[in-house]
């Protein structure tokens, strides 16, 4: 169907849901309710697309269906992900202690695992890393001055490690989030190589969240898996249910991406920035995935827009 058309269809569904369709239990989440499902558009040729379902269970993909004629249930791609969990927990290189800073290390706060450095941005007039929430804050249990170590504990990080202090946040809410992400000021004397990616500097400007397309090819540079090439399966995902530590957040307005020869991201690669290929636009902020769905079965991965975690937190992209 024309896009215009999958929006507004998108808009129905997500109506229905906010109407109050009967939750789900989903086994995949230990018994846990699982109320929607995640909605977005997915290409199938230059200017038509299917209307993307994300769901846990097949039964949560039958109950949003159940009314819809035969029509516009051949214009759905449904795919069955299992949960969705936050990507925290590689290369060798990447887990150890490394200065000057780049983009891709291990990096984290002092009660979280590990995640990744995904690039830098200022805040104040001061320089930042840049990851998740998750990451950096420990899901809202940290503070704004704890430290952020280099690498994470998981990767033998201790207070000698610490690189960067925590400056700002954007708080998780239980439905209605846009993003999950946080940065740390780099502390005295830490060095920093903003431009370090796989095939140098990342472009200046930071584009747009509507200018990121369905099926376009992306990279990201992360802790645990590296530098994976990636295509973005759809945009405009809204009620992406991710399973924390302290229960269920729900995002809207998410970015899809499934892995070229297999997973784009793992567990620890949290707070990893993507890039667009064709022009090395810095499009999204990794953050959370699955182990199964997707065209190879390897998972799925979702991202925010990056524009939208910048506006969020206040701060300003730095490519080199």
């Amino acid at each position: 169907m024309l896009i215009d058309s999958a929006r507004e269809l998108k808009a129905r569904l997500s109506a229905r849901l906010a109407e109050g369709l009967p939750a789900v239990t989903a086994s995949g989440l230990g018994g846990r309710l699982w109320t929607r499902p995640a909605i977005g558009l997915a290409p199938v040729a230059p200017g038509r697309v299917h209307l993307a379902i994300r769901v846990v269970t097949p039964d949560d993909a039958r109950i949003l269906l159940t009314g819809l004629d035969e029509t516009v249930r051949r214009e759905v791609d449904v795919r069955v992900t299992g949960p969705i969990l936050p990507h925290s927990s590689s290369p060798t290189r990447l887990r150890q202690p490394t200065r000057p800073l780049v983009p891709g290390l291990s990096v984290a706060h002092p009660s979280v695992s590990a995640g990744t450095l995904g690039g830098f941005v200022r805040l104040g007039g001061r320089l930042a890393v840049l990851s998740n929430n998750h990451v950096l804050a420990a899901a809202d249990a940290g503070a704004v001055g704890d430290a952020v170590l280099q690498p994470g504990p998981a990767d033998g990080g201790a207070p000698g490690d610490r690189v960067a202090t925590l400056a700002a946040v954007a708080p998780l809410a239980g439905s209605g989030n846009r993003v999950d992400a946080a940065v740390a000021t780099l502390d005295e004397g830490v060095t920093a190589e903003p431009g370090g990616y796989p095939g140098g500097p990342l472009a200046a400007t930071v584009p747009d969240a509507l200018e990121v397309e369905p099926d376009e090819d992306v990279e990201k540079v992360g802790r645990t898996t590296g530098h994976t090439r990636g295509r973005v399966s759809a945009v405009e995902v809204d009620g992406v249910a991710v399973q924390y530590d302290d229960g269920v957040h729900v995002f809207d307005d998410q970015i899809e991406i499934e892995g070229l020869a297999g997973p784009f991201s793992a567990g620890g690669d949290s707070g990893s920035v993507i890039w667009r290929s064709a022009d090395r636009a810095p499009v999204a902020l990794l953050f959370a995935g699955s182990s199964t769905g997707g065209t190879h079965g390897a998972g799925l991965t979702f991202a925010h827009p990056l524009s939208a975690v910048l506006a969020v937190l206040g701060v300003e992209w730095v490519a080199s």
